[in-house]
């Protein structure tokens, strides 16, 4: 029976490049939530390590920028080394709420293996249009490749178990490899997703409060480092290299069909969608 996950079995892997303007409130965050957290920094050239120098997380350095990708692998390989039962990982841009963080490890315990992706259901008006229908048509391409489909696949906040995280030979880079490991989990173990509904950030212009603390609706983000009509290029020709059988289309377009996204929301607020119920065994 897998370990059940708790804030100190897990490890939180934040992927940063030249985050200074958030990086600190997200690991202090993090750490409000979690016991063990590593910031891989991918060649920042800002104060993106000196901002959290006096946290206790452990800061792992690429000398020069290897892509959120190559990121990613080594985190994983460090927190899988420090005895990891799971890996979550969350950007350092400040999107990702740490406060959602116990709510995807409860979807975590009551479906244990599977990935749990933060989707951004919630204040989806905040999204803009063209990131809405790229990340929808995202979802459809890669549901190719898995064979179900999935609620955001682009969301970075994730938890992956040990073993989707211990997968070896991941291809692809930067924003592919986040694309690749959904369908080399599903192809070599058989994983599945679940989705819980996160909110939407995406406000750019900043303001304080009277105390001075920033007001959530108004946060200053830096531009994202995804490019949608390069990454988007990059994540779809990349699927579909793996995935291009005619002979097989039909069968694979009625098995994705088959199985809808699964949501887990208690709050019962997608009803529109597929909610994903725990499952129960019977004694």
């Amino acid at each position: 029976m897998a370990d059940r996950l708790h804030r100190d079995n897990i490890v939180v892997v934040i992927p940063a490049l030249n985050e200074a303007l958030r990086i600190r409130d997200v690991v202090a965050g993090a750490l409000r939530q979690c016991s063990n957290v590593i910031v891989v920094d991918d060649g920042s050239d800002d104060d993106t390590v000196a901002r959290i120098a006096a946290l206790p997380v452990t800061v792992l350095r690429n000398r020069q920028r290897l892509g959120k990708g190559a990121s990613l692998r080594r985190g994983f390989q460090a927190a899988l080394a420090a005895g990891a039962s799971a890996v979550l990982t969350m950007d350092g841009d400040g999107q990702h709420l740490a406060d959602d963080i116990p709510r995807l490890l409860e979807a975590g315990n009551l479906y244990p293996g599977h990935i749990v992706i933060g989707a951004r259901l919630r204040r989806r008006s905040q999204q803009p249009r063209y990131r809405r229908a790229a990340n929808a048509f995202a979802d459809w391409g890669i549901a190719w490749g898995t064979g179900y489909q999935i609620a955001d696949t682009q969301s970075g906040q994730r938890l992956y178990p040990a073993e989707v995280a211990a997968l070896d030979d991941v291809p692809g880079e930067d924003f592919v490899f986040e694309a690749q490991i959904l369908i080399s989990a599903a192809r070599m173990l058989g994983t599945r997703c679940v989705s819980v509904p996160i909110e939407s950030r995406y406000a750019v212009a900043a303001s304080a409060s009277a105390s001075g603390a920033a007001d959530d609706s108004t946060l200053q983000f830096r531009r994202s480092h995804f490019r949608p009509l390069r990454d988007f290029t990059r994540i779809t020709s990349h699927v579909v290299g793996q995935c291009w059988d005619t002979r097989r289309m039909p069968a694979i377009l009625r098995q994705i069909r088959a199985n809808p996204a699964l949501i887990h929301d208690p709050s019962g607020d997608f009803d529109s969608l597929r909610v994903a119920r725990p499952h129960v065994s019977k004694s």
